[in-house]
């Protein structure tokens, strides 16, 4: 008899890890071709976007992937509610169907020359697509993490959110650069940018059957009743001050990784003239880095709390990155893009880790997916979404090639003060607290 809660404790952990894959499955699939798109943005913007001016075709293909970005904020609201009402497995479900939909659209839509206008406009209907099933799918993921995860570790549970991201963005790295090296540059402008899409579309079937074998979280099951989607909406507008607090809270976060990740290898080659297999291995590198950094993160958070970890490296990043980013476009190489992204990877990687359980936190429970993803989908929209086309702009308006760190910058200054905001008259916010809001 005494044996068996040892027994029991034993038999949960692997179900734990197990939902912990099958949850974050689908972040996966949805970074996984957002790291595609931005990465063949150039042969994209060739194929789909085709003008006199190569900047000005680079800008419209940008454009167009910041534009699923604004669906974000639609989605988190519409299906946040829903997720909120039905229950974390249901809606998680229904993210993905969407989430696959607009992957597999722009996987196998024509060019320009082949059906003209409709080409663009399918590309762009791919990826409002996506953006509205990941404005409601990182809030969802985020909170049954946080409601899976045992006391005092919440930290560390929905660190695997951001980490299951990381994976995304070395698989599809690792596949750009193993084409990179076996063919031409003129295959990959033709035909060979869609492998890596085509790849995405058939994990497609493996990751609806992990996201269907979820269970729900006890959390959930447990409450008496679960809000209307009516009642959700109006307890986000009495919230509405957290919620743009928490926007302010994961500026830093969405700039800092697609700066580092989605606009890197074109920053590499378009900017600093480096190869396509040297910037893609240094986003590999980068991927690598945020695994890593991300759960240290966390974990560093359930023991000193959000607070501390936040304030520090917002800190950090906010006097270091224009003066890394100079350091590199000094004189770039593959060793100093290296060095300069792998340091901000660190401070994305630290202060996310704290930022996404300081995120489920601060929400009231009863709007817990639907508050979370609105914040971070706003500051996708707003921040991160837009980063790649606002990094090419200030560099073309300055002729600064470093002015990306001034944008990184300021979205640091902006999580401070949501920090200090959301914390005031709070003691370190330790991650076993119940939610800020919330009391």
């Amino acid at each position: 008899m005494s044996q068996r809660p040892q027994e029991d404790a034993v038999s949960r952990r692997p179900s734990k890890a197990g939902a912990v894959l099958r949850v974050t499955a689908g972040n996966f699939l949805e970074q996984f071709d957002f790291f595609l798109f931005g990465f063949y943005a150039t042969q994209i913007s060739r194929v789909f976007f085709p003008t006199d001016s190569e900047f000005a075709s680079l800008m419209l293909t940008f454009a167009v992937f910041g534009a699923g970005f604004l669906m974000r904020p639609l989605g988190a609201i519409v299906l946040g509610a829903y997720i909120d009402n039905v229950g974390r497995r249901k809606g998680l479900v229904t993210t993905l169907a969407i989430m696959a939909s607009g992957t597999i659209l722009i996987a196998f839509v024509p060019g320009y020359e082949t059906i003209g206008l409709a080409a663009p406009a399918l590309v762009l209907l791919g990826r409002l697509l996506q953006g509205f099933s990941a404005g409601a799918e990182l809030g969802g993921v985020s909170v049954y993490l946080a409601e899976i995860a045992t006391p005092g570790r919440k930290g560390f549970y929905t660190s695997w959110q951001s980490a299951s991201q990381q994976v995304a963005i070395v698989v599809s790295a690792a596949l750009g650069f193993v084409l990179s090296l076996t063919l031409t540059a003129q295959q990959i402008a033709s035909w060979g940018w869609r492998v890596p899409f085509l790849v995405g579309c058939m994990i497609v079937p493996v990751i609806f059957a992990l996201r269907r074998s979820l269970q729900e979280s006890d959390e959930f099951k447990q409450r008496k009743r679960h809000p209307s989607v009516k009642e959700v909406f109006r307890s986000m507008a009495a919230n509405l001050g957290v919620v743009i607090g928490g926007t302010m809270l994961v500026a830093l976060t969405t700039t800092a990784f697609y700066l580092i990740t989605v606009y890197a290898p074109t920053f590499g080659k378009s900017v600093l003239h480096l190869s396509s297999a040297d910037a893609l291995l240094v986003t590999l590198c980068v991927g690598v880095s945020n695994f890593i950094w991300l759960p240290v993160g966390g974990s560093l958070s359930d023991r000193i709390g959000r607070r501390a970890v936040l304030l520090l490296f917002a800190g950090l990043t906010l006097v270091t990155a224009y003066p890394v980013l100079s350091f590199l476009v000094q004189a770039p190489s593959f060793t100093r893009m290296l060095v300069a992204l792998l340091w901000l990877s660190f401070l994305y990687g630290m202060y996310n880790g704290a930022m996404i359980p300081a995120l489920t936190e601060v929400m009231p429970p009863d709007v817990r997916v639907a508050g979370f993803s609105l914040a971070y989908s706003l500051a996708t929209a707003i921040f991160g979404g837009f980063t790649p086309a606002l990094s090419t702009f200030l560099i073309h308006a300055t002729g600064d090639k470093a002015a990306p760190g001034y944008w990184m910058s300021f979205a640091a200054l902006c999580a401070i003060c949501a920090t200090l905001a959301l914390y005031r008259g709070r003691r370190g916010g330790q991650g076993n607290r119940a939610g800020l809001a919330a009391g």
